[in-house]
């Protein structure tokens, strides 16, 4: 009777130790390492000081230094794919909607701290790109669901009124993606937020027509 009472508990005790780390977590603290020193830059020991986990437990959880970071790529994605269709899915009026998928960009490439950081995508993951064709083709990939998604809210303004019967919507959401690129690279050349704003406006101005 006690032999079974034993097994009995022995079989409700979890096994193994519980896991010491959030996932979601430990993947952005990974993100924010190849962040301020791109790819090439960081090493495991980085990402491992970072998250606070030591180097077979990287592994374990997330793979090698390229499978961490190829996870990070694609959660960055992930996130600001989301952001972005939930404001294009809004009520606002075109302009409004493009200057707050610009605005959200702005806090983005302006929340690291000190200096701006710019876009993940394109500071790090371009230079990568060159040679790693799964990291091109996750980029790539993301810059064509950009233009997509900017390409569907302005057929529908452009059914709506908004946008005038003789543009072009793909051609303006790829002039509205090489806009948000653009002001990732000029955040991370030293141009102020305020600046890239305007720049925005400008953009916005001119899509609109």
């Amino acid at each position: 009777m006690q032999n079974g009472t034993k097994k009995d508990e022995s079989a409700r005790k979890p096994r193994g130790r519980p896991r010491a780390y959030e996932p979601v977590a430990a993947l952005q603290q990974a993100t924010d390492a190849f962040w301020k020193t791109g790819y090439a830059g960081t090493s495991l020991d980085d990402i491992a000081a970072a998250t606070g986990m030591n180097r077979p437990s990287l592994r374990a959880a997330f793979g090698d230094k390229r499978a961490i970071y190829l996870k990070a790529l694609n959660a960055y994605w992930e996130h600001k794919l989301a952001a972005m269709r939930e404001v294009l899915g809004g009520d606002l009026p075109l302009d409004q909607a493009l200057m707050s998928v610009y605005d959200a960009a702005l806090s983005i490439y302006f929340s690291g701290r000190g200096r701006a950081r710019g876009c993940f995508v394109v500071g790090t993951a371009v230079t990568e790109a060159v040679h790693d064709a799964e990291t091109r083709k996750v980029v790539s990939e993301g810059f064509r669901k950009l233009d997509a998604d900017f390409a569907a809210r302005l057929r529908l303004a452009q059914e709506t009124g908004e946008l005038k019967r003789c543009a072009d919507p793909e051609a303006l959401a790829m002039l509205a993606t090489a806009t948000m690129q653009t002001m990732a690279i000029r955040a991370r050349a030293g141009s102020s937020r305020e600046d890239l704003r305007r720049f925005a406006e400008k953009a916005v101005a001119v899509i609109c027509g």
